[in-house]
């Protein structure tokens, strides 16, 4: 798994409403054009400065498409990342704290030593 280009999925998307609101309604186009148009962006780089090489394997981008975050997690990525980013795209639909805790049930059956979450 490329844990670089996962958690630079969830990180980008996290970070722009028009993104998290695009890939609530379009998850599966959402990924692709990320993964054809930003995946090979560099961060915090001058613009226009790309790499040619990063794509998403085809568990990454399946777990991406159905969103779902204990695969993400027992891939690799970050839960901070998967948490901020599902909070944002699911948390209105439920009470206050309702989603947390769904996130966190879904994740219960996870014991020590959790996968290897650096980069």
């Amino acid at each position: 798994m490329s844990k670089y280009l996962v958690n630079k999925f969830l990180y980008t998307i996290d970070r722009d409403p028009d993104l998290v609101q695009r890939y609530r309604d379009d998850p599966a186009g959402t990924v692709a054009w990320w993964e054809t148009e930003k995946a090979n962006e560099i961060l915090n780089c001058v613009a226009g400065e790309k790499s040619t090489w990063l794509a998403f394997a085809d568990d990454e981008r399946e777990a991406l498409v159905a969103r779902d975050h204990v695969k993400l997690f027992e891939m690799g990525a970050h839960p901070f990342l998967t948490l901020t980013l599902f909070i944002a795209l699911f948390e209105h639909d439920h009470e206050p704290l309702e989603y947390v805790k769904a996130y966190a049930a879904r994740m219960s059956h996870l014991t020590l030593p959790y996968p290897d979450i650096a980069t």
